[in-house]
């Protein structure tokens, strides 16, 4: 078996054989992806198929081909499809912690000493990272199993497993949480590591995030459960009547009928009909009333013509055009007469002449807009005056 020299070989190797690679992944659960689709994907160059086989990124098997499991495994925990639960994985972390922090108390050297504290470091956050994937993982499977698995038994035993599953992680949760809390109680006080306080609260929330989510999991796998029951012994008690029924024996075996005759449900009366009636405006205003009322017309053939009845002639009013012309005030008009001139701004704006009738509170509101736009030109004195009960300052142009 041939096997690449350097990462940059490999990583060469992958690009080339992406398009079928990807393919071959999506494919992964059916076990007859053919070799002519492969010289499709790749433009018939057998020659980069035959150097993936001959490396063992791809396993052919007559004249299918398949990704080696290595590969296949890496890929689906990259991009996190992997649905098999491997708590053994988090035990060997859990010993490798554990074995390493043994070692670290050991040492004497303190280059030596920082590569087991590193290795520990390092372990611990793959602690988390797979412990959460693992839980995300399990909710997939069950949920899966539950909606797609087609045998009452087999689904009963797959829930089963996984809730054993469950146990198994929930187990290593708790070895985990005492390791950091309880057990090496020392290392983790002594080893004044700031990465590693970062990493023992990150693990901290990572395990209680999971323990939630298992909680959430064991009640789920409970309800599948009871409903697996409640549907496989309907399922039985249907057969026996089925059974009963094509012996002839039903009616004799069984009170049938009078369990019939007594229970009310919705699904033994009958379908009630409700007649609809249309309203006149629809069926005389309707293009699709009207088609359906030619066609049943011709049903009946009554001999009666049908017209479709014809909306009267708009009058000629409604036809005219109406102008509405409405004057506006034009405040920079206003401001550069009074600029031109020396009246203070509250009684040049009440004896303004405008273009149309403009009552008492208008002209205050255009005084106040007038001051807040055009404040610059203006001379704002610390003056003020009185008129109809409203207060203002005395302004003046610059």
């Amino acid at each position: 078996m041939n096997t690449f020299s350097n990462i940059k070989e490999l990583l060469r190797a992958l690009n080339d054989g992406r398009d079928l690679l990807t393919e071959m992944f999506k494919k992964r659960k059916s076990a007859d992806y053919k070799y002519e689709y492969a010289l499709d994907l790749i433009e018939h160059n057998e020659n980069r198929i035959q150097y993936l086989i001959d490396r063992s990124v791809i396993r052919q098997n007559g004249n299918n081909l398949e990704i080696d499991d290595l590969y296949l495994q890496f890929f689906e925990q990259v991009l996190e499809a992997n649905e098999e639960i491997n708590t053994s994985y988090i035990n060997e972390n859990l010993e490798k912690v554990k074995q390493n922090i043994d070692y670290y108390f050991n040492e004497h050297n303190e280059q030596r000493k920082y590569e087991y504290l590193r290795v520990i470091k390092n372990t611990l956050r793959k602690i988390g990272v797979i412990t959460l994937r693992n839980v995300v993982d399990l909710k997939r499977n069950i949920d899966n199993t539950f909606k797609s698995e087609p045998t009452f038994k087999n689904k009963k035993a797959k829930l089963i497993n996984l809730d054993n599953k469950r146990k198994d992680i929930t187990k290593l949760i708790e070895q985990t949480e005492s390791l950091i809390s309880e057990d090496d109680i020392t290392f983790f006080k002594t080893a004044t590591d700031e990465e590693l306080n970062r990493i023992i609260v990150q693990l901290k929330l990572q395990l209680q995030k999971c323990t939630h989510n298992l909680i959430e999991i064991e009640r789920q796998v409970i309800d599948f459960l009871n409903q697996i029951q409640q549907q496989s012994g309907v399922v039985e008690k249907l057969r026996q009547i089925k059974y009963l029924k094509d012996q002839f024996r039903l009616e004799a075996e069984t009170d049938i009928k009078q369990v019939i005759s007594i229970n009310n449900s919705v699904i033994f009366e009958p379908n009630p009909s409700y007649p609809l009636k249309l309203s006149l405006e629809y069926l005389q205003t309707s293009e699709e009333a009207f088609a359906s009322i030619k066609k049943i017309a011709q049903r009946q053939k009554s001999g009666i013509k049908l017209s479709q009845p014809v909306a009267d002639i708009i009058s000629d009013e409604y036809l005219e055009t109406q102008i509405e012309e409405e004057i506006q005030i034009n405040l920079e008009e206003v401001k550069n007469g009074f600029v031109a001139g020396s009246y203070n701004l509250f009684d040049f704006v009440m004896n303004y002449k405008f273009g149309k009738k403009v009552t008492f509170d208008e002209r205050v509101t255009i005084y106040c807009q007038m001051v807040s736009q055009y404040e610059t030109v203006f001379e704002i004195t610390e003056q003020y005056s009185e008129k109809e009960e409203i207060e203002f300052a005395m302004i003046y142009p610059k």
